[in-house]
């Protein structure tokens, strides 16, 4: 159980001496574990910056100066040390403390940061606004747990340092994302971390010529000595070849001299990046003997580790499993992810044809434009990504894959609301985005027998860009797959979504029949294009239309199905529900859907305002 109730202040941690905080970081490592264990979420990464998070709030005042989490799931320490301890219990409850860095939940979080790789550049952009506006502040990006796989972080990196702003890259060095890192960065990393002597000779150097007369000239007449030195010792880094001062490797237990290192990178007052050594789970032993399954983990047992049978993910593991067997039976299927692999269900594909998955690191555009190079010499990629990290991917949809009209296939997995990760993590833009692409069919499977039949139509007899969007978790009440579009037959108003969207229109309908009103319930299996034909004839019929839809309202189905049926001259009533123009945030899918008014009741109060009108 853990006992820290209260955390000092920054003026009461400024006064510890180095016991103190070692205690307090055991403490703060036993609070996490307790919390977490009750709550859920993202634990691993969290336990391994625990000291190198107090350095930095020991160095810099977060009210004042700008620190950066990238990725922002590190930051549950930065949250306990500004204040937040007693919101721990509800941490991603609705509500409740979002899981990531969230400037309206507090002054001392600089940025929201769900998505990885973006620190670098917005911390350059911090630092060139304080140089102009002529402020005095210090800007500090935290990287790691994978970030630096991601494009985006390079593109910063280049910048920032030819820049010459004082700013200060702290490099997380894990060896992991979700999974261990992938790619030339991870093996040039493991290159240095083997190399650690040639930051001590330069540290001693520095100090012998500060403290003898003419020191500054002397430092300056031997600087070619210390670059032969280094070159000698450990090479140039890429980090010094960007313009980068760098400092390390550091171990990131050692709280004494990560302050230290801190300070003298302030102290330095232009482009730094220190390298810092963690461990991921670093302090509780189960985490640490499985980083990538404390990663993020639903609540557990803390004495052991262990958590309650998991429910079973049925869509990933059915694409999984699908891609598996489509992959024996056609030898150009292979399949493409960015650092999902165990999230998308690929683990099984990867162990029977590891020579067909590739897993590009945190790099989405990356992952698709690379697809459509595969599929433009005969092969048949299947990219596997979260819907909301595929909105990285846009400009390579549009360009790459969908002006030549490639055979790419897209697995949009977690399409819809998806929880506890809040607004930079649900699937709630691709409608849009996607259905925006030329020549793209878009399908939704709304049970796992028809993300199955889906996938294999996706794979083995479509010739073009194809996207197949899919929710978290398993099937609800809808069973059939393969049947027409009309679940329901009805006379007085023509319900229709697709996907699993779709359960909660057959409760409403049940509900409604209970009026006398008989309901028509259409399902779309697919998006783009829409089948304009079944809906105008449904609503000849009944006059009325309902379009609920788990999405945003721009791009959403609803408006252009309004659209279409006027063009044709089909008159009727309409109404929908959707997510309309705001971003959602963190909870419970069930609460969500409450909230937002898209569960069973929700959608009636809508359905039954449609109604009350005539057409």
């Amino acid at each position: 159980m853990a006992v820290l109730k209260r955390i000092p202040t920054r003026e009461e941690l400024l006064r510890y001496s180095e016991q103190q905080l070692l205690a307090l970081c055991g403490e703060l490592r036993a609070f996490l574990v307790d919390s977490v264990s009750r709550t859920g979420g993202h634990l691993a990464s969290n336990l391994g910056v625990v000291e190198l998070t107090l350095a930095m709030h020991l160095v810099f005042d977060s009210a004042v100066d700008r620190l950066l989490f990238d990725v922002g799931h590190q930051s549950y320490v930065h949250k306990l040390l500004t204040g937040r301890i007693q919101q721990f219990g509800h941490l991603r409850g609705y509500g409740g403390l979002a899981g990531f860095p969230k400037p309206s939940e507090s002054e001392h979080d600089a940025f929201i940061a769900g998505h990885a790789s973006d620190a670098v550049s917005v911390a350059l952009g911090m630092a060139r606004a304080r140089t102009r506006l002529g402020a005095d502040y210090q800007v500090a990006a935290l990287v790691g747990d994978g970030a630096m796989t991601g494009g985006l972080c390079y593109e910063g990196l280049n910048d920032a340092g030819a820049s010459g702003e004082p700013l200060i890259v702290i490099l997380n060095d894990n060896g992991m994302s979700i999974t261990p890192n992938v790619g030339g960065l991870s093996r040039h990393l493991k290159l240095i971390r083997a190399k650690p002597g040639y930051f001590g000779i330069k540290m001693a150097y520095r100090r012998c010529t500060q403290k003898i007369p003419g020191g500054k000239a002397l430092y300056g007449l031997t600087h070619r000595l210390k670059n032969y030195l280094k070159r000698r010792l450990v090479g140039v880094t890429m980090f010094e070849e960007m313009g980068f001062s760098y400092i390390g490797p550091v171990d990131g237990r050692d709280i004494k001299r990560l302050t230290e290192l801190l300070k003298y990178a302030k102290d330095l007052r232009c482009p730094v990046l220190l390298h810092v050594i963690t461990k991921k789970g670093c302090g509780y032993p189960p985490a640490e003997r499985e980083p990538d399954r404390f990663h993020s983990v639903p609540p557990f047992d803390p004495a052991t580790g262990t958590t309650p049978p998991p429910k079973p993910d049925a869509f990933s593991a059915t694409f999984g499993e699908t891609m598996r067997r489509l992959a024996a039976e056609e030898p150009r299927v292979c399949a493409v992810t960015a650092a999902m692999q165990p999230g998308t269900g690929l683990d099984a594909f990867a162990a029977d044809f590891p020579d067909r998955l590739f897993d590009v690191g945190i790099a989405e555009g990356h992952a698709v434009s690379m697809a459509a190079g595969l599929a433009k010499q005969g092969m048949i990629p299947v990219v596997a990504v979260y819907s909301t990290f595929l909105q990285r991917a846009y400009d390579m949809l549009l360009h790459d894959v969908g002006l030549l009209g490639l055979h790419v296939v897209l697995a949009v997995d977690r399409a819809g609301l998806v929880g506890e990760d809040g607004e930079t993590h649900h699937g709630v833009f691709d409608v849009g985005y996607l259905r925006q692409i030329p020549g793209l069919r878009l399908l939704c499977p709304a049970n796992q027998a028809e993300l199955r039949q889906m996938l294999r139509r996706a794979v083995l007899e479509l010739n073009c860009p194809v996207a197949i969007r899919y929710p978290k978790g398993g099937d609800g009440p809808y069973q059939s797959a393969g049947g027409g579009p009309v679940l329901r037959e009805g006379r007085d108003i023509t319900l229709l979504s697709y996907g699993t969207t779709i359960n909660f229109l057959l409760e409403a309908a049940e509900r409604l029949a209970l009026d006398g009103v008989q309901a028509e319930v259409v399902k779309l299996d697919e998006i783009k294009p829409l089948d304009v034909d079944t809906v105008a004839a449904s609503v000849t019929k009944t006059g009325r239309l309902f379009v609920a839809e788990e999405a945003v309202d721009a791009g959403c189905v609803a408006n252009e199905l309004f659209s279409a049926l006027t063009l044709r001259g089909v008159p009727c009533r309409v109404g929908k529900a959707n997510l309309g123009d705001a971003y959602t945030t963190h909870g419970k899918p069930e609460c969500l859907r409450r909230e937002t008014g898209l569960d069973c009741e929700g959608l009636l109060k809508i359905i039954r305002e449609v109604m009350r009108h005539e057409a």
